[in-house]
Protein backbone atom coordinates (compact mmCIF):
# COMPACT_ATOMS: atom_id res chain seq x y z
CA UNK A 1 0.00 0.00 0.00
CA UNK A 2 1.40 3.38 -1.01
CA UNK A 3 0.94 6.26 1.39
CA UNK A 4 -0.90 8.96 -0.53
CA UNK A 5 -0.52 12.70 -0.11
CA UNK A 6 -4.03 14.10 0.10
CA UNK A 7 -5.11 16.03 -2.97
CA UNK A 8 -2.20 14.93 -5.22
CA UNK A 9 -2.53 12.46 -8.09
CA UNK A 10 0.26 10.24 -9.35
CA UNK A 11 2.90 12.02 -11.44
CA UNK A 12 5.12 9.25 -12.76
CA UNK A 13 7.09 9.55 -15.98
CA UNK A 14 8.82 6.73 -17.86
CA UNK A 15 9.18 3.06 -17.02
CA UNK A 16 8.92 2.69 -13.24
CA UNK A 17 8.60 -0.58 -11.33
CA UNK A 18 7.39 -0.92 -7.76
CA UNK A 19 8.43 -3.52 -5.20
CA UNK A 20 5.95 -3.03 -2.38
CA UNK A 21 6.70 -3.99 1.21
CA UNK A 22 10.26 -5.08 0.51
CA UNK A 23 11.29 -6.89 3.69
CA UNK A 24 14.60 -6.54 5.54
CA UNK A 25 15.76 -9.26 7.89
CA UNK A 26 18.52 -6.94 9.13
CA UNK A 27 16.24 -4.03 10.05
CA UNK A 28 13.16 -6.17 10.73
CA UNK A 29 10.83 -3.91 8.78
CA UNK A 30 9.40 -3.35 5.30
CA UNK A 31 9.47 -0.48 2.83
CA UNK A 32 8.41 0.33 -0.71
CA UNK A 33 11.04 0.39 -3.45
CA UNK A 34 10.59 2.13 -6.82
CA UNK A 35 12.89 1.44 -9.77
CA UNK A 36 13.22 3.78 -12.75
CA UNK A 37 14.41 2.10 -15.96
CA UNK A 38 15.99 4.31 -18.65
CA UNK A 39 14.73 4.76 -22.21
CA UNK A 40 15.75 1.77 -24.34
CA UNK A 41 16.10 -0.60 -21.39
CA UNK A 42 13.64 -3.13 -22.82
CA UNK A 43 15.07 -2.94 -26.34
CA UNK A 44 18.79 -3.08 -25.54
CA UNK A 45 18.69 -6.46 -23.84
CA UNK A 46 22.46 -6.90 -23.76
CA UNK A 47 23.21 -3.54 -22.18
CA UNK A 48 23.89 -3.04 -18.47
CA UNK A 49 23.43 0.19 -16.54
CA UNK A 50 24.88 2.07 -13.57
CA UNK A 51 22.58 2.40 -10.56
CA UNK A 52 21.80 5.42 -8.38
CA UNK A 53 20.20 4.59 -5.01
CA UNK A 54 18.24 7.45 -3.42
CA UNK A 55 16.94 7.70 0.15
CA UNK A 56 13.45 8.97 1.01
CA UNK A 57 12.28 7.21 -2.12
CA UNK A 58 8.66 8.28 -1.71
CA UNK A 59 9.77 11.83 -2.58
CA UNK A 60 11.76 10.95 -5.69
CA UNK A 61 9.23 10.29 -8.49
CA UNK A 62 5.66 10.88 -7.42
CA UNK A 63 3.72 13.82 -5.95
CA UNK A 64 1.11 11.39 -4.65
CA UNK A 65 3.59 9.86 -2.19
CA UNK A 66 5.96 12.81 -1.67
CA UNK A 67 6.13 14.91 1.47
CA UNK A 68 3.76 17.84 1.02
CA UNK A 69 3.08 16.71 -2.54
CA UNK A 70 6.44 18.04 -3.74
CA UNK A 71 8.62 15.48 -5.51
CA UNK A 72 12.16 15.61 -6.88
CA UNK A 73 11.10 15.04 -10.52
CA UNK A 74 13.98 12.59 -10.78
CA UNK A 75 12.17 10.60 -13.47
CA UNK A 76 11.57 13.66 -15.66
CA UNK A 77 15.15 14.85 -15.15
CA UNK A 78 16.63 11.49 -16.09
CA UNK A 79 14.38 11.06 -19.16
CA UNK A 80 15.23 14.52 -20.44
CA UNK A 81 18.98 14.27 -19.90
CA UNK A 82 19.28 10.73 -21.28
CA UNK A 83 17.25 11.58 -24.40
CA UNK A 84 19.44 14.64 -24.99
CA UNK A 85 22.62 12.60 -24.59
CA UNK A 86 23.80 14.63 -21.59
CA UNK A 87 24.08 11.79 -19.07
CA UNK A 88 24.73 8.08 -19.20
CA UNK A 89 21.53 6.01 -19.17
CA UNK A 90 21.08 4.76 -15.63
CA UNK A 91 18.74 2.92 -13.30
CA UNK A 92 17.44 4.90 -10.30
CA UNK A 93 16.35 2.99 -7.20
CA UNK A 94 14.18 5.04 -4.84
CA UNK A 95 14.34 3.50 -1.38
CA UNK A 96 11.34 4.47 0.72
CA UNK A 97 11.88 5.59 4.29
CA UNK A 98 9.93 3.97 7.12
CA UNK A 99 8.01 6.53 9.18
CA UNK A 100 9.45 7.02 12.63
CA UNK A 101 12.35 4.67 11.86
CA UNK A 102 13.73 7.16 9.35
CA UNK A 103 15.73 9.28 11.77
CA UNK A 104 17.17 6.17 13.42
CA UNK A 105 18.18 4.53 10.13
CA UNK A 106 19.77 7.67 8.68
CA UNK A 107 21.91 8.60 11.69
CA UNK A 108 25.26 7.08 12.72
CA UNK A 109 25.16 7.74 16.47
CA UNK A 110 22.81 8.06 19.43
CA UNK A 111 22.53 11.81 19.07
CA UNK A 112 19.65 13.96 20.25
CA UNK A 113 16.84 14.32 17.75
CA UNK A 114 16.82 18.14 17.70
CA UNK A 115 19.63 20.35 16.32
CA UNK A 116 19.77 22.48 19.47
CA UNK A 117 20.33 19.42 21.63
CA UNK A 118 17.48 20.28 24.00
CA UNK A 119 15.47 17.15 23.20
CA UNK A 120 15.73 14.27 25.64
CA UNK A 121 14.88 11.79 22.89
CA UNK A 122 17.83 10.19 21.13
CA UNK A 123 18.39 8.28 17.93
CA UNK A 124 19.11 4.57 18.01
CA UNK A 125 21.93 5.19 15.53
CA UNK A 126 21.04 2.47 13.03
CA UNK A 127 22.88 3.85 10.00
CA UNK A 128 25.41 1.03 9.84
CA UNK A 129 22.59 -1.53 9.95
CA UNK A 130 20.73 0.42 7.25
CA UNK A 131 23.91 0.35 5.18
CA UNK A 132 24.08 -3.43 5.57
CA UNK A 133 20.46 -3.61 4.40
CA UNK A 134 21.40 -1.68 1.24
CA UNK A 135 24.57 -3.67 0.57
CA UNK A 136 23.56 -7.19 1.65
CA UNK A 137 19.82 -7.26 0.93
CA UNK A 138 18.60 -4.61 -1.48
CA UNK A 139 21.55 -4.32 -3.87
CA UNK A 140 21.83 -8.09 -4.50
CA UNK A 141 18.11 -8.16 -5.26
CA UNK A 142 18.37 -5.22 -7.67
CA UNK A 143 21.41 -6.78 -9.36
CA UNK A 144 19.54 -10.08 -9.79
CA UNK A 145 16.33 -8.49 -11.04
CA UNK A 146 17.67 -5.83 -13.41
CA UNK A 147 20.57 -5.52 -15.87
CA UNK A 148 22.90 -3.51 -13.66
CA UNK A 149 26.60 -2.87 -13.63
CA UNK A 150 27.17 -3.96 -10.02
CA UNK A 151 30.75 -2.72 -9.61
CA UNK A 152 31.49 0.10 -7.19
CA UNK A 153 32.42 2.58 -9.92
CA UNK A 154 28.91 2.21 -11.37
CA UNK A 155 26.99 2.52 -8.09
CA UNK A 156 25.82 5.79 -6.57
CA UNK A 157 24.04 6.80 -3.39
CA UNK A 158 22.27 10.05 -2.63
CA UNK A 159 19.85 11.92 -0.45
CA UNK A 160 19.03 15.20 1.25
CA UNK A 161 19.15 16.44 4.83
CA UNK A 162 19.75 13.37 7.03
CA UNK A 163 19.71 11.37 3.79
CA UNK A 164 22.61 13.49 2.54
CA UNK A 165 24.52 12.89 5.76
CA UNK A 166 23.79 9.16 5.50
CA UNK A 167 25.02 9.02 1.90
CA UNK A 168 28.36 10.58 2.78
CA UNK A 169 28.98 8.39 5.80
CA UNK A 170 27.92 5.18 4.05
CA UNK A 171 30.35 5.97 1.23
CA UNK A 172 33.13 6.09 3.85
CA UNK A 173 31.95 2.90 5.56
CA UNK A 174 31.26 0.96 2.35
CA UNK A 175 33.84 2.34 -0.14
CA UNK A 176 33.84 -0.89 -2.14
CA UNK A 177 30.13 -0.50 -2.90
CA UNK A 178 29.27 3.21 -3.34
CA UNK A 179 31.47 5.74 -5.14
CA UNK A 180 29.13 8.29 -6.79
CA UNK A 181 27.71 10.29 -3.90
CA UNK A 182 25.12 13.07 -3.70
CA UNK A 183 24.80 14.93 -0.39
CA UNK A 184 22.19 17.67 -0.79
CA UNK A 185 21.92 19.93 2.27
CA UNK A 186 23.44 17.29 4.56
CA UNK A 187 22.61 17.55 8.26
CA UNK A 188 26.15 18.43 9.32
CA UNK A 189 24.78 19.50 12.72
CA UNK A 190 23.98 15.93 13.75
CA UNK A 191 25.43 14.93 17.16
CA UNK A 192 27.74 17.93 17.54
CA UNK A 193 28.85 17.57 13.91
CA UNK A 194 30.03 13.98 14.31
CA UNK A 195 30.63 13.92 10.55
CA UNK A 196 33.87 15.86 11.06
CA UNK A 197 35.21 13.16 13.36
CA UNK A 198 34.18 10.47 10.88
CA UNK A 199 35.95 12.27 8.01
CA UNK A 200 39.02 12.73 10.19
CA UNK A 201 39.31 8.95 10.44
CA UNK A 202 39.64 8.58 6.65
CA UNK A 203 43.23 7.94 5.63
CA UNK A 204 42.76 9.42 2.17
CA UNK A 205 40.09 10.00 -0.43
CA UNK A 206 39.06 6.81 -2.26
CA UNK A 207 40.55 7.10 -5.74
CA UNK A 208 37.25 6.48 -7.54
CA UNK A 209 34.95 8.45 -5.25
CA UNK A 210 33.00 11.46 -6.60
CA UNK A 211 30.97 13.67 -4.27
CA UNK A 212 28.31 16.28 -5.00
CA UNK A 213 27.95 18.49 -1.90
CA UNK A 214 25.62 21.48 -1.65
CA UNK A 215 23.55 23.74 0.58
CA UNK A 216 21.08 26.59 0.29
CA UNK A 217 21.90 29.98 1.74
CA UNK A 218 18.46 30.23 3.36
CA UNK A 219 19.06 27.08 5.40
CA UNK A 220 19.81 27.40 9.08
CA UNK A 221 23.51 26.81 9.72
CA UNK A 222 24.29 26.47 6.01
CA UNK A 223 27.88 27.63 6.56
CA UNK A 224 28.66 24.31 8.25
CA UNK A 225 28.58 22.58 4.87
CA UNK A 226 31.38 24.83 3.62
CA UNK A 227 33.51 23.74 6.56
CA UNK A 228 32.85 20.11 5.59
CA UNK A 229 33.94 20.92 2.02
CA UNK A 230 37.23 22.27 3.35
CA UNK A 231 37.80 19.15 5.41
CA UNK A 232 37.13 16.86 2.44
CA UNK A 233 39.68 18.81 0.41
CA UNK A 234 42.21 18.36 3.22
CA UNK A 235 41.57 14.60 3.10
CA UNK A 236 42.33 14.43 -0.63
CA UNK A 237 39.21 15.25 -2.62
CA UNK A 238 39.86 17.70 -5.46
CA UNK A 239 37.43 20.60 -5.82
CA UNK A 240 35.90 20.88 -9.31
CA UNK A 241 37.21 17.40 -10.10
CA UNK A 242 35.94 14.62 -7.84
CA UNK A 243 34.26 17.06 -5.42
CA UNK A 244 31.61 19.50 -6.60
CA UNK A 245 30.48 22.07 -4.06
CA UNK A 246 27.60 24.48 -4.57
CA UNK A 247 26.01 27.18 -2.43
CA UNK A 248 22.57 27.88 -3.88
CA UNK A 249 21.57 31.49 -3.27
CA UNK A 250 18.14 31.81 -1.66
CA UNK A 251 17.50 28.06 -1.54
CA UNK A 252 15.71 26.61 1.49
CA UNK A 253 15.86 23.24 3.20
CA UNK A 254 12.96 21.85 1.17
CA UNK A 255 12.02 19.30 -1.49
CA UNK A 256 11.47 21.98 -4.16
CA UNK A 257 15.01 23.23 -3.71
CA UNK A 258 16.52 19.76 -4.05
CA UNK A 259 14.35 19.05 -7.09
CA UNK A 260 15.61 22.23 -8.76
CA UNK A 261 19.23 21.07 -8.68
CA UNK A 262 18.80 17.34 -9.28
CA UNK A 263 19.56 17.63 -13.00
CA UNK A 264 22.94 19.14 -12.13
CA UNK A 265 23.58 16.28 -9.71
CA UNK A 266 22.96 13.72 -12.46
CA UNK A 267 25.19 15.58 -14.91
CA UNK A 268 28.09 15.61 -12.44
CA UNK A 269 27.82 12.03 -11.19
CA UNK A 270 26.70 10.27 -14.38
CA UNK A 271 28.04 12.29 -17.34
CA UNK A 272 27.67 10.90 -20.83
CA UNK A 273 30.89 9.34 -22.10
CA UNK A 274 31.18 8.65 -25.86
CA UNK A 275 31.74 4.94 -26.61
CA UNK A 276 35.23 5.56 -28.01
CA UNK A 277 36.30 7.12 -24.69
CA UNK A 278 34.97 4.41 -22.45
CA UNK A 279 37.48 2.10 -20.80
CA UNK A 280 37.03 -1.59 -21.37
CA UNK A 281 35.08 -3.02 -18.45
CA UNK A 282 35.37 -6.52 -17.13
CA UNK A 283 32.30 -8.67 -17.49
CA UNK A 284 30.22 -7.94 -14.37
CA UNK A 285 29.86 -10.64 -11.78
CA UNK A 286 26.26 -10.90 -10.67
CA UNK A 287 25.51 -12.15 -7.17
CA UNK A 288 23.53 -15.38 -7.20
CA UNK A 289 22.78 -15.31 -3.50
CA UNK A 290 19.12 -16.37 -3.13
CA UNK A 291 16.54 -14.12 -1.50
CA UNK A 292 13.38 -16.23 -1.83
CA UNK A 293 11.02 -13.80 -0.14
CA UNK A 294 12.10 -11.00 -2.47
CA UNK A 295 12.86 -12.79 -5.73
CA UNK A 296 9.40 -14.28 -5.85
CA UNK A 297 7.66 -11.08 -4.77
CA UNK A 298 5.38 -9.48 -7.36
CA UNK A 299 6.74 -6.60 -9.41
CA UNK A 300 4.23 -3.91 -10.19
CA UNK A 301 4.80 -2.03 -13.41
CA UNK A 302 3.40 1.44 -13.01
CA UNK A 303 1.66 3.05 -15.95
CA UNK A 304 3.92 4.89 -18.36
CA UNK A 305 3.03 8.58 -18.40
CA UNK A 306 4.70 10.78 -20.97
CA UNK A 307 3.84 14.07 -19.32
CA UNK A 308 3.55 15.13 -15.70
CA UNK A 309 -0.15 15.20 -14.92
CA UNK A 310 -2.51 14.12 -12.20
CA UNK A 311 -3.89 10.66 -12.87
CA UNK A 312 -5.11 7.60 -11.06
CA UNK A 313 -3.36 4.26 -11.30
CA UNK A 314 -3.99 0.90 -9.73
CA UNK A 315 -1.19 -0.41 -7.57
Amino acid sequence: MISMTEGHGHTLTGDIQQHAKFASHILKNQRDIWVYLPPGYRRSTARRYPVFYLHDGQNVFDAATAFGGTEWNADEAAEELINRGLIEPLIIVAVGSVGEDRIHEYTPTNGRLEPNGDSAAKSRGLLRAYGRFLVDELKPFIDQTYRTRPDKDSTGLGGSSLGGLASLILSFWFPNTFTRIAALSPSVWWDDSIIHRIVEEIDEAPRSSKIWLDTGTHEEGWERVGHLRDQLIERGWRLHNDLHYKEVQGAEHAEWAWSARFEAVLRFLFPYVPPQQRTQRQKPVISTRPYPAQVNAPIVRLRRIRHKEATTISI
